[in-house]
């Protein structure tokens, strides 16, 4: 963007929201055409994010086109490391690629940097940030903040507050993961096979493996020497850096799902003492960003339809375990993996940051 459209920004935002809201930022956004990228977008205005001056940044082939954000559009600029002088503040939603290439130059530049891929998620001294569960972590911040991969987020955030309560000893998860967490060509597909099926014809698979239409793919990202998915280990190592019990014995099953948005899982808990469906909704219902739905008289749980658009993580079908009894909970959660799973925990870290003086 150039400078004369940065400052006509400022100017509009500011006429929009008041020249009280004078503390405000730089920001860019790189993967700013992307579907993450899109929400994050939309949930910032929603938020009224302070946002003095705006970047929206992508690969050289969305160079020149123009996104609307509220009143005002904006034109993407291609993403190179020399895009973040002056830039307070860098929400990334791009590939591991891209995030290795340029957060370094960000940071070098004096950004603050926001990730949503996995290439630092695991890096020593790199907070991975759900801000219900360990916004403490922030505070050791050098530059780059981590978002957990979007089954993560919803996971640590439902059982972080009665693990405080009751330690959690093992974590059985499976998740059934909608074609947005593949990206826009994924949703593309899903839109065409179903199309192709529905006519009689042969389904054609380009993103997956195999047809979506219709169909389960009991599996999310590579396979690994150990049978496990890259998707799968991700849970794991995530959720254990994330609570900071790196012993803590979790198995993940992921799976893809022909849905649009909304990512569900299938939980099964074990605590160290004895725990109660009641008591763990009680604690869960009294949780920030988390909504309980669960009265089986009424066929009452989240649903992925139902989810969709909203901010919180919605829990049901919450039971005793009955292969663990009294320490073992199963329960059933669903999320918008496009906003809490990816943009809206993005945003919240950033007003974690700001809130504590952190940027």
């Amino acid at each position: 963007m150039k400078a004369t459209a940065i400052i006509g920004y400022h100017i509009a935002y500011l006429a929009k929201y008041g020249w009280e809201r004078m503390s405000a930022y730089n920001v860019a956004v790189v993967g700013a055409t992307g579907l993450v990228g899109q929400e994050f977008l939309k949930i910032a205005a929603q938020r009224r994010f302070p946002i003095k001056g705006l970047r929206l940044l992508a690969s050289h082939r969305s160079v020149g086109r123009t996104l609307t954000i509220g009143e005002w559009a904006v034109e993407v600029e291609e993403a190179t490391p020399r895009s973040f002088q002056g830039i307070d503040l860098v929400f990334f939603s791009a590939t591991t690629e891209v995030s290795r290439e340029l957060i370094p130059a960000a940071v070098k530049a004096g950004a603050t940097c926001i990730d949503d891929s996995p290439a630092w998620r695991m890096e020593a001294g790199v907070p991975l940030v759900v801000p219900e569960v360990n916004a403490d972590d922030l505070k050791e911040h050098r530059g780059i903040v981590s978002i957990p991969n979007c089954p993560t987020t919803p996971l640590c955030q439902t059982l972080w507050p009665v693990h405080k309560v009751n330690p959690l000893k093992r974590i059985v998860v499976d998740t059934y993961q909608s074609v947005s967490g593949t990206g826009a060509a994924a949703v593309e597909e899903l839109t065409e096979q179903t199309r192709q099926v529905m006519d009689g014809n042969s389904a054609q698979s380009h993103v997956y493996p195999h047809q979506i239409a219709f169909n389960l793919l009991p599996q999310v990202d590579v396979f690994l020497g150990s049978g496990y998915t890259k998707e799968e280990w991700k849970i794991i190592n995530e959720t254990r850096k994330i609570i900071h019990e790196p012993e803590l014995a979790i198995s993940a099953t992921c799976v893809r799902v022909p849905v649009y948005v909304g990512h569900s899982e299938a939980v099964h808990a074990e605590f160290a003492k004895a725990i109660t469906p009641e008591s763990f909704g009680d604690i869960v219902r009294e949780a920030p960003g988390i909504t309980v739905q669960d009265e089986p008289s009424v066929n009452l749980y989240p649903t992925p339809w139902s989810v969709a658009g909203r901010d919180d993580t919605y829990v049901g079908r919450i039971r005793q375990d009955a292969s663990i009894g009294q320490t073992g909970i199963a329960f059933w959660l669903v999320s918008d993996n496009l906003r809490k799973g990816a943009a809206l925990n993005a945003i919240q870290i950033a007003e974690e940051l700001i809130n504590r003086n952190l940027i």
